[in-house]
């Protein structure tokens, strides 16, 4: 983009650039404006998780995609990645009902700091980073949400009374699976166990296995997965372990940027192959429709039936 200018007003770049697509990377409660804006100007729109701020709004984006016949795809990144989706096949083997264990905490300092208090003036953690891990969750199992309860607390002066920089969220599925979800960021902010992703089932269960000394605030650790692990709950006649764990290593896997370049890829895929992408936008509504109840919950201390 180096041979366009900066442009002070979106709209103006719209209607001056005439562009074929338009990335909205912009902070969160400006996504479903931006989004719509750019599709009744003729475009096809990349927008960073998460796709709005309310239900309703995102709701409104994916209409204004139909509407105008224009393709949204939603920044859902580790969907391009080689070793969530192997995850997440791995843990459709298993059968259900689930247990899912999942966090993404990270001590954060100077400028890494300063963007999450940006962001949580209009997005609190567990719905920021959460809609990433409950796309996971409801690509894993069939069974439907039922219930969110949340709970969060503020661990530091410097972000708004209205809000929260440590959340945690739980969810039941009708088919009795239950999920949670944790999420915390700040200078305060623990580094054990801060990257937990873990399934489990009757069956078995499979975990992602970091390497000692990463750090939380590497953005490269937040896709990495380093390796898999495998567990069969089968047992012989003795009552022991059948077959000892299996260790999948994920050696080479891409880093962000290149996740990156590969999200995009799927959005030129999705333009010139006209891909049918109702069910990408219906799971974005979903994940984010349950982050959203339980950020509910948290502000009101009530579970929310969805």
């Amino acid at each position: 983009l180096s041979g366009y200018g900066i442009r002070r007003s979106f709209d103006d770049a719209l209607r001056d650039e005439k562009p074929d697509v338009a990335c909205i990377a912009t902070y969160s409660d400006s996504h479903a404006d931006y989004a719509v804006r750019a599709f009744e100007a003729g475009c096809h729109v990349f927008v960073e998780k998460p796709l709005a701020t309310t239900v309703a709004d995102a709701k409104r984006v994916v209409a204004a995609a139909k509407a105008n016949g224009r393709k949204l795809v939603i920044g859902y990144i580790l969907r391009h990645h080689p070793s969530w989706i192997r995850l997440i096949a791995e843990a459709r083997k298993l059968g259900g009902p689930y247990v899912f264990r999942m966090n993404l905490n990270q001590r954060s300092s100077g400028h890494t700091w300063e963007t999450h208090k940006q962001l949580m003036q209009t997005t609190s953690p567990i719905v920021d980073c959460g809609v990433h891990y409950l796309d996971v969750m409801l690509q894993i199992t069939d069974a439907k949400p039922i219930e969110v309860r949340g709970m969060g607390v503020r661990l530091s002066d410097e972000v708004a009374q209205s809000m929260y920089n440590y959340g945690h969220l739980q969810v039941l599925f009708d088919d009795g699976s239950v999920g949670w979800y944790e999420a915390g960021w700040g200078p305060m902010i623990s580094e054990t166990a801060f990257f937990v992703k873990d399934v489990i089932s009757p069956n078995g269960c499979v975990s992602i296995v970091m390497k000692e000394g990463v750090k939380s605030d590497d953005i490269d650790t937040h896709t990495k997965t380093s390796t898999i692990r495998l567990h069969s709950a089968a047992t012989g006649a003795d009552g022991k372990f059948l077959k000892a764990d299996e260790m999948l290593s994920m050696e080479g896997e891409p880093g962000h940027q290149d996740l990156c370049d590969l999200e995009q890829a799927f959005v030129l895929k999705a333009i010139r192959e006209d891909l049918d992408l109702t069910k990408h936008m219906d799971d974005a509504v979903k994940s984010l429709a349950v982050c959203l109840a339980a950020d509910e919950s948290v502000r009101s201390g009530a579970a929310v039936k969805l």
